[in-house]
């Protein structure tokens, strides 16, 4: 499977996105300019975390305006993955490829840290490697990670399957504390309508190894792989 890390000015998970595919898993990776335009060569593009053109405006705003963008969407239109990891998710937000918005946390700090992630529906292109329920350990790092919705967007997500991911005790309980930033319903990640859309707030590339602390990214990454 050949995947594409879409770099955009201020990106900076590319490299990790790129070790975990390539050196870890043995998969084709390669980069992808933000003004480049054609993905014909790709069966999974990433958009990873960073700062996107300095997060100005909001994380995400003027990313969501470079060409690739545009090719993004006609990418997803046939079926084709995108993954987006923290900016990554705030790009497909402010595209219209994920609904939602991510906030400021709640605690208005940058966070560096573990948590635990309970995985909600593994009938996906995203999580078919996994288990229900199953609970992953993965690193988040972020400020503006709070996703926030409005009921009736909760309720169609809810009904749907489309949250991925929450966060979540060691023990997969879903509580106020295990909520690192005060997303709503401790969601951490969504699906669009389709299912070929994932936006995610942890980095799933910086659990690719036990050395790092945990290599449950990796179920991830094979569960896009093993959808080829």
């Amino acid at each position: 499977m050949r995947f594409g890390i879409v770099i955009f000015p201020g990106t900076w998970s590319d490299r990790d996105c790129h070790y975990a595919l390539n050196s870890t898993l043995r998969q084709e990776a390669g980069y992808i300019w933000h003004k480049e335009t054609d993905l014909s060569k790709y069966d999974c593009v990433i958009l990873p975390g960073g700062f996107s053109y300095g997060d100005y405006l909001r994380p995400g705003a003027i990313a969501r305006f470079s060409p690739v963008m545009a090719s993004i969407e006609r990418f997803t239109s046939q079926d084709k993955l995108v993954i987006g990891i923290c900016n990554g998710f705030q790009v497909l937000c402010e595209a219209g490829l994920l609904p939602g918005a991510l906030l400021r946390s709640t605690h208005l700090e940058y966070r560096c840290q573990w948590v635990q992630l309970r995985v909600e529906n593994n009938s996906s292109p995203f999580t078919s490697q996994c288990e229900e329920k199953q609970v992953l350990k993965i690193p988040i790092s972020h400020y503006e990670g709070r996703y926030y919705a409005d009921d009736a967007t909760l309720a169609e997500l809810e009904a749907d399957k489309r949250i991925l991911f929450r966060y979540s005790t060691p023990t997969g309980d879903i509580t106020d504390a295990a909520n690192p930033n005060g997303s709503l319903q401790n969601i951490a990640g969504i699906i669009n309508r389709k299912g070929n859309v994932l936006g995610m707030m942890p980095h799933p590339e910086r659990a690719c190894e036990p050395i790092l602390g945990s290599s449950d990214g990796n179920l991830i990454w094979e569960s896009i792989i093993a959808s080829s």
